[in-house]
């Protein structure tokens, strides 16, 4: 196996933003791009591997003619499947890319069953539960990017707000990456200054809705797509961390397993990011509120879960 080397599966506009953000680090020695649209893929691989060249990177790009192409990889990353677009909610997209998911992880199982897999795909949660069931894979070897992209989005509103502090806001959100997330105010930081010595809490709340919003106001923008930077970038940390076994604490979501009272269940928590994937969930004293939210969320991900159930998407 090369350390190094990664696959990105689906080559849209996350998928080659991310190819051309790893690549233009110098982060992998080799990224596999795979899609189902060849003519997009050769593309996409042409192009950014010229990028890299002109960065001076030694990563090598090259695209997958058939599922043997991933073998050998250290790291997976998901992002096949429709996006969002306007009036959608990320419930509508479950069953299609519930189907996409499990076509992808029978071929990671089969091609490459030792990777750590990080899936982007939506609805988020319930398609990183998806995944884990499907192969059989341990929790630690699955795990979804959102966390990352909902604190930059609050970190955004709260710059937006103050008007300063740029570079120096630390936001902290948990739970499913959806309508019911759960913005942290009290766990995030301005230089330090925790968010209610900087804001009033009539600001604070509307950071906290503007947060929940912020796909779907880009998603409304776009009219035909949903954003890519951000979740590409929140990504390529933890394509990073991974990779250099970097041991760093971001929100992903993660099969819980008794923390914060629930089994069974994947939801947005903190955790640490090292050469084995998920290697620590950590538990924040929340508060009864908090709590309460985060209930709500992880029902609302469950109720994704249920409907893939019934639908037979879950057997390996």
């Amino acid at each position: 196996m090369d350390t190094k080397k990664i696959a990105i599966i689906g080559a849209g506009n996350v998928g080659s933003t991310l190819a051309y953000t790893l690549a233009s680090k110098n982060i992998c020695s080799h990224i596999v791009l795979k899609d189902i649209k060849q003519n997009l893929v050769k593309a996409m691989a042409l192009d950014i591997s010229q990028s890299a060249n002109a960065a001076k990177s030694s990563t090598r790009v090259t695209y997958a003619q058939e599922g043997k192409d991933i073998e050998g990889c250290r790291l997976i990353v998901i992002t096949a499947g429709l996006p969002r677009l306007p009036g959608m909610s990320r419930n509508d997209l479950l069953l299609t890319n519930a189907k996409i998911l499990k076509e992808v992880m029978n071929e990671i199982k089969e091609y490459a069953p030792k990777a750590i897999v990080i899936v982007v795909s939506n609805p988020l949660d319930a398609m990183v539960y998806a995944a884990l069931k499907v192969s059989g894979f341990p929790r630690n070897q699955i795990v979804g990017m959102a966390g990352i992209l909902d604190s930059a989005r609050m970190s955004h509103f709260i710059l937006e707000k103050l008007g300063y502090g740029a570079g120096q806001i630390e936001s902290s959100v948990m739970g499913g990456h959806g309508d019911d997330m759960v913005p942290l105010p009290n766990f995030s930081t301005v230089a330090g200054l925790a968010l209610t010595e900087v804001l009033s809490d009539e600001d604070i709340e509307d950071i906290v809705e503007k947060t929940k919003n912020g796909g779907a106001q880009i998603v409304k923008y776009l009219e035909k797509g949903s954003a890519y930077y951000a979740p590409a970038h929140a990504t390529s940390l933890m394509v990073e961390a991974i990779l250099n076994d970097k041991k760093e604490i971001y929100p992903c979501a993660v099969m819980l397993e008794g923390e914060y009272g629930f089994n069974d269940i994947v939801s947005g928590v903190p955790v640490m990011l090292g050469k084995n994937g998920v290697e620590k969930v950590i538990e924040l004293h929340l508060n009864q509120s908090q709590k309460e939210l985060f209930a709500r969320s992880v029902d609302s991900v469950q109720q994704l879960v249920d409907t893939l159930i019934e639908n037979d998407f879950l057997n390996q």
